[in-house]
């Protein structure tokens, strides 16, 4: 019986992984890339434990083919080198299993390819549409080269033909306001031990040592998309020299580069969420179904893990079913992966990670917690940013006013108010309950009866309801807390589900 066929359009990492998955199941695999041969040179790649798992399921140790060399601390810093914060790989490795890798963008790509048959991979071979009217698809390629099909995988990166093709009503893409660059440079003498990233006001400049040794350097700045400069790397140097060590030493590594060596690039990201990851026996995955900004590392890990599922979902190769279960396996796909999509975009379309990291926010971080409201910005996802106001009222409720000011619970020096979370000069957060959107989440959930422990928790301390409580009501009594129930119906009603009880 003759073996399921796989066309692929794309040889990036999304697309050599999909083929290798599909390979070991079975499947014979045809990758067709539009670049006349191998990338020999480029960025390199952060490997998230996430991906590093998900290359173990298809037992493949491309990533550890090219090293295996692991950065003892990651963390932000400012331009004058003061640390914002710092993680121990260890304590990552401790928790995920696994810890963290960059290895350079062509050594992983040449190492995925080197695992697949000699003929799979054909290189300056474009797709340029997919005839699925029938039962069957036909890829159509530049070199008039038409290869039937039973499944097509669309890793045609960013600017997907095929996606445009066959989403014609889809906005595309949203420009993020940044540009840029990326490098690999040579630097032993200099013993960077640190992955780390470091702000600027409406600039970032990133160091990751890779696992040959060298060192993968990426820039960004706030620039019109288009913006090119006539020697980029003076432009780096005119932007990043000042910045404390090594920054300096590496951009001068960076002069003595071949101008083809430094990448720039204008950072996009998909307008709005595609309806689904599918249609009829097409499947997107990688940079052609969810681009997304490079601010959480996840761009290449989320592409690996959208073709293990993907293969693990499809059947077997060999053709034993009788039954064509491959559109079933596809929507199954789709339902898979299209709510993981939107887990690892918690911010809108064109928004940076966070107003932290935005660049129009000047790189560096503010503290604000919730008494401290976000400032006007645009609406998130059609809707007005919401407002929490500071609870004021059910923090001094029924605290006795014959006392000092000093002395109540809740007030500061000279009466202000002191409030109970985390804000300007105030420590992070020590608890969960001390997080409004964790509370916020167990609502949504239905949580309801943790609700009530948690905003237990926050609110004894000030408002002494303990002393008023315990003996007199019992366990079962509801509600327990009745200043913070009224409370969360003014505060926080806006965000509960329609699922939550009346107040």
């Amino acid at each position: 019986m003759p073996k399921r066929h796989a066309v692929v359009a794309g040889a990036g990492i999304g697309g050599l992984t999909a083929a290798l998955a599909l390979h070991r199941r079975g499947w014979q695999v045809t990758v067709c890339e539009r670049a006349p041969e191998p990338p020999t040179t480029g960025a390199g790649i952060g490997l998230a434990p996430n991906a590093l798992r998900a290359l173990d399921a298809i037992g493949s140790d491309a990533a550890h083919a090219v090293g295996s060399a692991v950065p003892a601390t990651m963390g932000v810093r400012r331009s004058d080198g003061q640390w914002l914060t710092r993680v121990d790989t260890a304590d990552m490795a401790a928790r995920y299993g696994v810890p963290p890798i960059a290895v350079p963008r062509p050594a992983f790509t040449a190492a995925l390819a080197a695992a697949l048959p000699p003929e799979a991979v054909r290189y300056g071979t474009a797709v340029t549409g997919v005839d699925d009217d029938g039962g069957r698809p036909t890829v159509r390629t530049a070199v008039g080269l038409d290869l039937p099909a039973d499944l097509v995988v669309a890793a045609d990166g960013i600017h997907s033909p095929l996606r445009r093709a066959h989403f014609p009503a889809h906005p595309g893409l949203h420009y993020l306001g940044e540009t840029a660059w990326r490098t690999i440079v040579d630097a032993p003498d200099l013993r960077i031990p640190a992955m780390s990233e470091t702000w600027g006001r409406g600039e970032r400049f990133g160091v990751t040592p890779l696992s040959d040794g060298r060192f993968y350097l990426y820039a960004t700045a706030v620039a019109p998309a288009g913006t090119r400069s006539a020697d980029p790397r003076a432009e780096l140097h005119h932007r990043f020299g000042s910045w404390h060590d090594p920054i300096p030493a590496l951009l001068d590594r960076v002069r003595r580069l071949d101008r083809a060596d430094l990448l720039q690039n204008d950072l996009y990201d998909l307008a709005a969420p595609l309806p689904r990851l599918h249609h009829g026996r097409i499947a997107w995955l990688g940079d052609a179904a969810h681009a997304m900004a490079p601010n959480l590392g996840q761009g290449g890990c989320q592409a690996i893990e959208d073709a293990v599922v993907l293969a693990h979902l499809l059947p077997a190769g060999d053709g034993a079913d009788s039954t064509d279960s491959v559109p079933a396996a596809l929507t199954a796909y789709t339902a898979a992966r299209r709510p993981h999509r939107r887990r690892t975009r918690p911010r809108p379309p064109g928004r940076p990670l966070g107003r932290t990291a935005s660049p129009a926010h000047g790189g560096h971080p503010r503290p604000r917690g919730p008494c401290h409201p976000r400032a006007p910005g645009p609406a998130r996802h059609g809707r007005p940013l919401q407002r929490l106001p500071p609870p004021r009222v059910a923090a001094t409720r029924g605290l006795p006013s014959s006392k000092p000011r000093r002395a109540r619970r809740g007030l500061g020096r000279r009466g202000r108010f002191q409030p109970p979370f985390p804000s300007h000069g105030m420590r992070h957060n020590r608890h969960p309950a001390d997080d409004p959107l964790h509370v916020i989440q167990e609502i949504r959930d239905g949580q309801y009866e943790a609700f009530q422990q948690s905003f237990a928790a926050l609110f004894l301390p000030i408002s002494r309801c303990s002393s008023d409580h315990g003996s007199s009501r019992s366990q079962n009594s509801s509600p327990p807390f009745p200043a913070p129930r009224r409370l969360w119906y003014r505060w926080l009603k806006p965000f509960a589900s329609s699922k939550a009880p009346p107040p």
